[in-house]
């Protein structure tokens, strides 16, 4: 047993020990109240965060230990329930990673459900949010936070129907100094400390019943960046037991930390970098309120892990990809745990930052749907190609699915399939409005037997996850399935390439080609980059036939690159070539995605309707404006 009880999981045989013992017989939390409240018994003093209030000083802090983390939770939740939130009632969450959001985050699920939103979210798609949630309070930067989203917030509060708009204000702030907050007719504007503060003095308890293990937690949003959200409820067993998981795959133990700089409207940085910790003890860091979308954390990192000595990080891979190019200008042995999700990992970016630092990347796979992950890879048990052994009551195989019926047939192990996941971890359905009423189904993912389809192409053979693409990042080439993690491989082993990303361009005859972006670190053209990559890429279907040379990737708030803008910018430089190969000028094209599929609109003085025809021999959608000749 490790120092805080939990079961060894080191190899497929000791999840297999793990997993002859019901979880129904476990004693494990079954909320995300319970798991806080069994901490802050355990390890009341002992700090669970530390969060530095600007990236630039690392050394400046804020501590906070599990049994104050319970006492603010518990007046915030008396707070928000006499502001009228109860067991149904959504709390939106939009502000950058403080110690307060975590404290409202958690005191949300105890009371009802926390629904944290991705603070660049444009006013469109946090109106769907808004009304799929039926959330009327809302938790955002005050102005010495965030004044560009206190700002916008509160000129937008009225038109999505947010009636209290609760401000945050930073860590290490001094309260009695802090001007009044201005205000808007119809809206209640308010410091939190000044919400908590207008109530009696909050008992060591919940205003209302605690949670019950299958009521709902949270409402996670995908997507958003293009597209319509979807948005993901989890309950609090799906959270609860996600947390045990992951704190048995190894991170930090008692008197341990983990570096936690993700944005808390991720899965990742609640689950893995503040839940897990309470089922060990161990003590999250928490570096500026921007975490890795800060550059100045870069600069500093390395003597951030020398002074907080933290066995684990949580990133992502173009975060890994930043740091191996840093150089280590500090003391970093006590890191031994660098943990990489949410995307695809490169083996360039693999093999650079253990070059860098001499500790190899732990790589897992999960989806929001999935409650974050489903896999991990163990200490000492790095297999190049697999994304780790999958995690212990969940269920993973690769199957063929029938898309009308939702009949999953298992494959054997080994063979390629789309990966599907049956457990406690699986989320309970998206969102969706029928009338004034909120519910919520499985949304096309949920399938046989309540199997979650992940949209992931891949095998499973001894206890371990391969991943082979995504079926929507697949290039499809005449029918020729392409993994775009080929092309960019082979990229990445040039030593001028920092970054690349591969996706598919409209082709008239194979339906699409493989094109290529890149990032340089020297000069070199895309001539010689292309003749490098075929000669490293085996099939001739997969090389790419064009390489564009970008300053950077375009990436998610998250950092994962966000290819469909690159699947626009190729559409639409391919198709303006292709127009003015037929002498067809004046006329301006942009390509955007519509319910998945590229959209090309087409304005201009010259002769759209003879453009529109010829585009329209592709697979696309077209719309014509301006002159028709």
């Amino acid at each position: 047993m490790s120092p805080a009880g939990l079961p060894p999981l080191t190899s497929a045989a000791d999840l297999h020990a793990i997993e002859r013992v019901p979880l129904a017989d476990r004693d494990l939390a079954l909320t995300t109240y319970d798991l806080l409240v069994r901490a802050a018994q355990r390890w009341p003093d002992v700090p669970c965060s530390q969060w530095i209030p600007d990236a630039g000083a690392i050394e400046e802090h804020v501590t906070l230990t599990f049994g104050a983390l319970l006492d603010r939770v518990h007046a915030i939740a008396h707070a928000l329930h006499r502001t009228g939130i109860g067991r149904e009632d959504a709390v939106t969450l939009m502000a950058p990673n403080c110690s307060d959001l975590l404290a409202v985050t958690l005191a949300a699920e105890a009371v009802g459900i926390a629904a944290p939103v991705n603070a660049a979210l444009g006013v469109r798609h946090l109106a769907h949010i808004l009304r799929l949630t039926g959330s009327r309070v809302l938790v955002t930067a005050g102005p010495e936070l965030d004044a560009g989203l206190w700002n916008r917030l509160l000129d937008g509060a009225a038109d999505l129907g947010i009636q209290t708009l609760i401000a945050l204000s930073p860590d290490g702030r001094d309260p009695g100094r802090q001007p009044a907050l201005e205000a808007r007719p119809g809206l209640r504007t308010v410091r939190l400390d000044d919400l908590v503060a207008g109530g009696p003095p909050a008992p060591a308890a919940l205003p209302t019943a605690p949670p019950a293990p299958d009521d709902l937690a949270a409402f996670f949003h995908t997507g958003g960046t293009t597209g319509t959200p979807k948005v993901a409820a989890h309950t609090h067993r799906n959270q609860a037991v996600m947390a045990w998981s992951i704190a048995l795959a190894g991170g930090a133990d008692a008197g341990q930390s983990i570096v936690a700089g993700l944005p808390l409207f991720h899965v990742n940085a609640l689950l893995v970098t503040a839940l897990a910790p309470m089922v060990t003890g161990a003590r999250s860091i928490w570096p500026g309120p921007l975490g890795y979308r800060d550059p100045k954390l870069y600069a500093s990192f390395w003597r951030l892990v020398e002074h907080y000595r933290p066995r684990a990080v949580s990133a992502v891979p173009t975060v890994y990809a930043f740091l191996a190019a840093v150089p280590i200008d500090a003391d970093i042995s006590s890191l031994a745990r660098p943990v990489v999700g949410a995307a695809p990992l490169p083996d360039g970016v693999r093999r650079a930052f253990a070059e860098a630092t001499g500790v190899e990347l732990l790589e897992g796979y999960g989806l929001t749907e999935g409650t974050c992950a489903s896999s991990a890879t163990l200490p000492g048990d790095v297999h190049p190609g697999s994304v780790g052994q999958r995690l212990p009551y969940q269920r993973v195989e690769a199957a063929e699915i029938d898309d009308a019926s939702g009949r999953v047939r298992p494959l054997p192990a080994g063979e390629t399939g789309e990966l599907v996941i049956s457990g406690p971890t699986v989320f309970a359905g998206y969102l969706r409005r029928e009338g004034d009423r909120r519910c919520v189904s499985g949304g096309g993912v949920l399938v046989d037997g309540g199997r979650l389809r992940t949209g992931d192409l891949g095998f499973v053979r001894d206890e371990r996850i391969h991943l082979r693409g995504r079926h929507k990042d697949l290039i499809i080439r005449g029918g020729h399935n392409i993994d775009p993690a080929v092309i960019e491989d082979a990229l990445l082993g040039h030593p001028a390439v920092s970054a690349a990303a591969a996706v598919g361009r409209p082709d008239r005859t194979s339906g699409e080609v493989p094109v290529a972006f890149v990032v340089l670190t020297a000069d070199v053209t895309a001539q010689e980059l292309t003749a490098w990559a075929g000669e490293r890429i085996s099939e001739p279907a997969a090389r790419p036939k064009q390489i564009t040379v970008l300053d950077a990737i375009p990436l998610t708030d998250i950092g994962k690159p966000f290819k469909p803008a690159l699947r626009e910018a190729a559409a639409a430089r391919h198709f303006r070539d292709e127009l003015a190969a037929h002498g067809i000028e004046a006329v301006d094209v942009a390509v955007t995605h519509e319910a998945g599929r590229l959209a090309v609109r087409l304005t201009g003085a010259g002769e759209t309707g003879t453009a529109a025809a010829l585009l329209r021999t592709y697979d696309v959608r077209v719309e014509a404006k301006g002159a028709q000749r």
